[in-house]
């Protein structure tokens, strides 16, 4: 079975209904994506890498659901952010930096009162953990940073790497892949799943921009808008 195969079979998974507060949550971070063109489209674009990465590590569908509503909701806490900060085209400051990374925390507490977004609170609490511990929020290290964080970290930086933002222009592929091994020989990225990604990166990319998964498109994206079961 492909990996087209294998997201089709798991996108059509019997899943239950959330509540009326988690889809707001989920309309809230995909307002966030689209309000500057530098992010539009970000939250999509790295729920399919961190579930197609996801695959290729081969975890359970339970994880891949986590992995795909993670990507929607893993930066909503920026919505405490200032624009001032978020939009700066320049460097931080030290105390705009102390705020910017307040946003893991912010995102967990918005999302911590819904039951149903349990198992997806790690994944926005922790995704700017480092290997060696010079992250944040908690400073966690290895195996102590939760594996399905690490996963999306990873496609996170992926997607922030090769699109542009106001304080950079996008990386090609090729850059990409050379920061993100640089990263990891500094001691910043989980070197297991970093094997895997430079691994399977071409294909990866080749898959997600499959014309075959706009016809899937409907159907993985409700896994965003329902519970995980």
């Amino acid at each position: 079975m492909d990996c087209l195969q294998q997201i089709a079979l798991f996108s059509q998974s019997e899943v239950s209904a959330l509540d009326e507060s988690a889809h707001t949550l989920f309309a809230l971070a995909e307002a966030m994506d689209q309000r500057d063109t530098h992010t539009a489209g970000h939250s999509e674009r790295l729920a399919g890498l961190s579930v197609n990465l996801g695959i290729a590590l081969g975890l359970d569908h339970f994880s891949l659901r986590v992995l795909y509503r993670s990507g929607f909701l893993h930066d909503i806490g920026k919505v405490g952010i200032p624009d001032s900060i978020l939009f700066k085209p320049g460097s931080l400051t030290d105390l705009e930096w102390n705020t910017m990374r307040s946003h893991p925390v912010k995102g967990e507490n918005i999302c911590r009162h819904l039951s149903s977004l349990a198992p997806v609170l790690p994944l926005i609490r922790h995704h700017h953990e480092r290997w060696d511990g010079s992250g944040y929020p908690d400073g966690l290290r290895g195996e102590q940073i939760p594996l399905l964080a690490r996963v999306l970290q990873v496609a996170d930086i992926y997607d922030a790497l090769t699109n542009p933002r106001p304080y950079k222009r996008a990386f090609t592929n090729e850059e990409a892949l050379g920061i993100l091994g640089q990263e990891t020989e500094r001691g910043w990225r989980d070197p297991r799943i970093m094997k895997t990604f430079f691994r399977v990166n071409e294909s990866l990319l080749s898959e997600l921009a499959d014309p075959e998964l706009n016809t899937m498109r409907s159907s993985l994206h409700q896994l965003a808008t329902r519970a995980i079961s």
